[in-house]
C-alpha cells in the first residue's frame, strides 16, 4: 500500500508533528481530519522515488566485481581492474578476480 504524507492546517499535532505519514489504499479518499487530534490536514505531493541504475564503472570505483555470464563456466568480469583477466574461467583459479585487492580492512 502507498504511503502518503498529510501536514495540518493549523498547528502540529503533539503526538504526530507538523507532518505525518499515513499508509492507505489508492480507493481510500484523502484524510480531512488528524487521526490522533482531529485537527484539518491536506495530503501533500511528495517526491517520488527513482533509482538509477549504477554503471559498471561506478561499481569499479565503488570496489565491486561484477561478472556477467557469457558461456558454461565462462564469465566476464566487466569491472577487471588493470592486473586481473578480463574473462573468468570456472576450471583456471588464475582467472578468477583478485578479491584480497578490493577487499580491505
Amino acid at each position: 500500500m502507498p504511503v502518503y504524507e498529510y501536514e495540518h492546517i493549523e498547528e502540529a499535532c503533539k503526538e504526530k508533528g507538523r507532518v505525518f505519514e499515513v499508509e492507505q489504499s489508492i480507493s481510500e479518499p484523502a484524510l480531512e481530519r488528524c487521526p490522533s487530534c482531529g485537527q484539518s490536514v491536506r495530503r501533500l505531493i511528495s517526491l517520488p522515488n527513482i533509482s538509477t541504475p549504477i554503471s559498471d564503472s561506478r561499481y569499479r570505483e565503488m570496489g565491486f566485481t561484477k561478472l556477467v555470464r557469457r558461456d558454461d563456466g565462462v564469465y566476464e568480469n566487466v569491472t577487471a581492474l588493470d592486473s586481473e583477466s578480463r574473462y573468468f574461467e570456472r576450471d583456471k583459479p588464475e582467472t578468477m578476480p583478485d578479491l584480497k585487492r578490493r577487499i580491505q580492512d
